[in-house]
């Protein structure tokens, strides 16, 4: 026992001592394990035990994913600070940005930072070039950023995690890429699929369909939730009832309308992934001669005025938008100060009641 610990303080001490030097430099990173281990001629095992030990001291940060760094939850004396906060979006037009940039402008001026926005449509090569810059560049505290098509594989998790090593927060909102552990602000998207499926089950409808976006985190995350409260009330899952769409196919949706009634066929009740479905769709049934919500019900998510334009509007469930950037923005702050802040935050929601919704029975609710 006393020869493993020998062993294993032998690379603590090293690192210890090279991070006293100036050899490693705060936010440096450090050899990987496999690389000690040849060094030290000593097992990954006990590098591990090492590095644990270092961690303890809070000597080095650890990060998945991307290696192990000098310095750790506190913030370098040395690292200069700008007051300036790069945010990446996805679209510059949609009905949700906007209040959440005002949301996240109003905490970051009131708290003397600017910032510096940069739009991806969506799109990774965008998403690629807005990163660019912000390496290029430099002179920045932090990133909050919205991921491009946050359920695909992206090809620039390696940007995020240089921005990591450097010892740049990022924080995510909406969605996150699951290949990188960083902290995200969003609304709850599976308890909100759960809830809307629900709510449609509590007005007695058992033929129920869903159509969610393929290539957004949220969209999994939403039809999970729809998928476990038809299973918490014991009713069939049908994947033909089940549509998942694109960014570029919802632009084309009524071209494909054929199809997507024929996977809807039989059902009385439909959850909508976003407004911007619903409004579609409302929009498809009308010319189809389709009477909402006498013979198709629909709920929806975000509570936006998509979700009130409609010759009938649409009950939805309120994304938390200027809130959520607030939330952001404070999170972020906290970041800066704090790298070992928890920045993860989920917001809730319920249900702003219109008439799209027809009450077959109340025979499934709790009341």
């Amino acid at each position: 026992m006393q020869a493993r610990e020998a062993k294993y303080m032998m690379v603590v001490q090293w690192v210890q001592e090279q991070i006293e030097n100036g050899s490693i430099g705060m936010g440096d990173k450090l050899p990987s394990e496999n690389e000690m281990s040849l060094q030290f001629h000593l097992s990954r095992q006990t590098i591990r035990h090492a590095i644990d030990v270092l961690e303890q001291r809070k000597l080095v940060t650890r990060i998945q994913g991307s290696g192990t760094y000098a310095g750790g939850c506190a913030r370098g004396g040395s690292q200069e600070k700008y007051f300036n906060i790069a945010v990446i979006s996805t679209y510059v037009d949609s009905y949700i940005f906007p209040a959440v940039l005002k949301g996240i402008e109003r905490v970051l001026s009131k708290s003397g930072y600017t910032m510096q926005v940069a739009f991806t449509g969506n799109r990774t090569e965008r998403e690629r070039e807005a990163l660019d810059k912000i390496l290029d560049k430099g002179l920045i505290d932090g990133l909050i950023v919205e991921p491009a098509k946050s359920a695909l594989p992206n090809p620039n998790l390696h940007y995020y995690k240089k921005l990591m090593g450097q010892q740049v927060p990022v924080l995510f909102f909406n969605s996150s890429y699951p290949g990188l552990n960083l902290p995200c602000v969003s609304l709850n998207d599976a308890l909100v699929g759960e809830k809307a499926a629900e709510y449609l089950i509590r007005a007695g409808h058992k033929e129920i369909g869903g159509i969610f976006k393929s290539d957004d985190g949220q969209g999994h995350l939403r039809y999970s939730g729809f998928a476990k409260s038809m299973e918490k009330a014991g009713l069939k899952l049908d994947g033909k009832r089940t549509l998942w769409i694109d960014s570029e196919s919802l632009k084309d949706m009524e071209l494909w309308a054929d199809y997507l009634f024929h996977r809807l066929e039989g059902c009385t009740g439909v959850v909508c992934y976003n407004d911007e479905v619903a409004n579609l769709l409302s929009g498809i049934c009308l010319k189809r001669g389709i009477s909402i919500p006498e013979d198709l019900s629909l709920v929806s998510i975000d509570n936006s005025d998509l979700a009130t334009l409609g010759e009938v509007p649409i009950t939805s469930f309120p994304h938390p938008m200027e809130a959520l950037g607030r939330k952001a923005a404070e999170h972020m702050i906290n970041l800066i100060d704090n790298p070992c802040f928890d920045g993860n935050y989920l917001f809730d929601s319920e249900a702003v009641e219109r008439e799209s919704v027809k009450i077959i029975s109340k025979e499934n609710t709790n009341e």
